[in-house]
């Protein structure tokens, strides 16, 4: 009598052991597979193309030494930045590279690293259009135009900071930064590395109106939500690389310096 009632109890707690998808965990697929599947979004200096199309900057780096640490090749595919997180739900990669901002909204969608660096929020301004404004407070008027990218941190600071400023949110960088350069918009509120560089490209055209970043940030690795294995490896692999400095010195390459930037021109 009591043996059915004992299966009746254990066949459950068997079917969820045999169905969890710790069974099938993204860490052993990559071994499996040989390659680590990346997704990446083109902000400088995370992600750039060279005139040859090939990826560079501080997310590939990162992608490609975590991906030889494991053993494997790093394959790379790019999104615009609304759709990153689709695709790793999706399973179309399985990591998103360590540009990605810690939010408490994100992290009820994906598993988040240890922090890989910090950076924060910062704006690009048009000189020739804003020339007459002196304060932050002057931008936040109906007649200013302030440009940002869906999805991202910037994009939340931008409509929290300027309510009454008129904010365009565009699904991709490019569009963003060209109403900018090309004088329809005021202000491009983005990541303040990639606020610096623009500015630096263009420092005929733009300026920065503040040096410190509107809003500091942390950085990590993002992961499927689920995906335990695959998270522990990575934060012990963030504690290792910060510890031996090759994060921090590799993040001060991109950021700190522009050695890079012929990469990028062709140069």
């Amino acid at each position: 009598m009591v043996r059915p009632m004992f299966l009746v109890r254990l066949i459950p707690i068997l079917l969820l052991f045999f169905l969890s998808p710790a069974g099938a965990d993204v860490l052993d697929d990559a071994l499996e597979r040989g390659e680590l599947r990346v997704g990446v979004a083109e902000f400088a200096p995370w992600t750039m193309r060279t005139p040859k199309g090939e990826l560079v900057g501080f997310e590939i780096d990162v992608a490609r030494k975590l991906a030889e640490d494991m053993g494997l090749t790093a394959g790379f595919k790019v999104y615009e930045w609304n759709n990153i997180i689709a695709a790793l739900d999706s399973g179309e990669i399985d990591v998103i590279a360590g540009g990605m901002a810690i939010t408490p909204a994100r992290a009820l969608q994906v598993n988040f690293s240890r922090p890989v660096a910090t950076s924060g929020v910062g704006i690009a301004a048009n000189t020739k259009m804003t020339g007459q404004i002196k304060t932050l407070a002057d931008l936040n008027k109906k007649n200013i135009v302030i440009t940002t990218v869906t999805d991202t941190l910037a994009a939340s600071v931008a409509e929290r900071l300027f309510p009454d400023a008129d904010v365009k949110v565009y699904p991709a960088t490019a569009a963003a930064e060209a109403e900018l350069l090309e004088g329809r918009a005021h202000a491009y509120i983005a990541s303040m590395p990639e606020a610096q560089f623009l500015v630096l490209k263009n420092a005929d055209r733009l300026d920065l109106p503040v040096s410190e970043p509107l809003l500091a940030s942390s950085e990590a690795l993002a992961v499927r939500k689920g995906e335990q294995q695959f998270l522990n490896f990575l934060d012990a692999w963030v504690t290792t690389r910060q510890t031996d400095k090759w994060l921090p010195t590799t993040h001060d390459y991109w950021f700190g310096t522009l050695e890079w930037l012929p990469q990028v021109n062709g140069e």
